[in-house]
């Protein structure tokens, strides 16, 4: 069945605004909610500072540059407020999803995308140093399979899907990140190795009974590495999708998995559309597919990207328009 669902982020810069952002999400997105995320918070709130309050044996601090990996074997205090911050919003969620049955989505940074934000204890990012970038993955898989199994226990009766964020995935793979001074790039990382972590932590959410969902809306995302390494499906954006990824994505749809694809503004634009015109950009892009909305039952419709820039007004109508779109496509 067609459905929506949102990309992560959504705007807000304290509590009040996460509590509203769960009941948001939880109202207008019934088939597939998400746990929301509001970086408006701060780092501590950001796609790294909550993916690394999920990471397993690392501590780490914040630096002027950043988030650091530290060495040490505790935690420290900004990783600890992450912590903290990350149980608290599990807890809303937990608690204005009692009796909830279905699926439900939540969201982290993938491998490549914090070794290339966070740095080594010497400095520079984790991306330089074959051996952290291999413990740091390895870390994140170890660390996934725990926080699958805490959302689990408290949204018992849900079918969780974990979507795996690497918006850096794709400069990681042309060389295109740069180093601490800025002067030189790092090192290409080949598609081996890059597959490689993303499997670890593939099969860390496949072995923790979720559905793993890679998340990349650049216009170069490589789909077919993604969904080698063990992703179940995509989540990209329609806007830059390049056309010689059309061909995964038509298999990805035929074979029933997910396509979770990107058509709503994620801020509000000066002619705002409306959901017969979104819906009818989805019914093109599906006949140059060469499908029916009938054979594209894994269809997914999210916003372009997350809605963290966003104001609460178009966040809402966002949201709204990803649910109608999808009901107009199931016809």
């Amino acid at each position: 069945m067609i459905t929506a669902t949102g990309v992560g982020s959504m705007p807000g810069t304290d509590t009040a605004a996460y509590d509203e952002a769960v009941k948001l999400v939880l109202g207008e997105l019934p088939d597939l909610p998400h746990v929301p995320e509001l970086p408006g918070r701060g780092v501590h709130a950001a796609i790294t500072g909550r993916t690394l309050a999920v990471v397993a044996e690392l501590a780490a601090d914040l630096q002027p540059a950043g988030w650091r990996l530290t060495g040490a074997r505790e935690p420290g205090v900004d990783h600890r407020r992450a912590r903290s911050l990350l149980a608290q919003d599990l807890d809303t969620v937990e608690e204005q999803t009692q009796g909830w049955e279905g699926p439900v989505k939540l969201q982290l940074a993938g491998p490549w995308t914090l070794a290339a934000t966070v740095e080594r204890p010497r400095g520079d990012r984790v991306l330089a140093d074959h051996g952290a970038r291999r413990e740091l993955a390895q870390a994140l898989a170890e660390g996934t399979r725990a926080h699958v199994a805490d959302v689990q226990r408290r949204i018992r009766d849900a079918h969780l899907v974990v979507q795996v964020d690497e918006p850096a995935l794709p400069a990681v793979l042309a060389g295109r990140v740069p180093t601490a001074s800025g002067l030189h790039r790092h090192r290409t990382v080949y598609a081996p190795e890059a597959s490689a972590a993303l499997e670890w932590v593939f099969t860390a959410v496949r072995e923790s009974g979720a559905i793993p969902v890679a998340h990349c809306c650049a216009s170069d995302v490589p789909v077919r590495l993604l969904t080698g390494a063990g992703a179940a499906g995509v989540s990209v954006d329609l806007d830059v999708l390049p056309a010689e990824a059309y061909g995964e994505v038509a298999g990805l749809l035929e074979a029933g998995r997910p396509v979770h694809l990107g058509v709503v503004p994620a801020t509000v634009p000066e002619h705002p559309p409306s959901d017969r015109a979104v819906t009818e950009r989805v019914l093109r892009f599906l006949d140059m597919l060469g499908l029916e909305p009938a054979a594209a039952g894994s269809l997914v419709v999210t916003p372009a990207c997350g809605l963290a820039g966003a104001d609460p007004a178009w966040a809402r109508r966002a949201l709204a328009l990803c649910r109608t779109v999808a009901a107009n496509l199931r016809g």
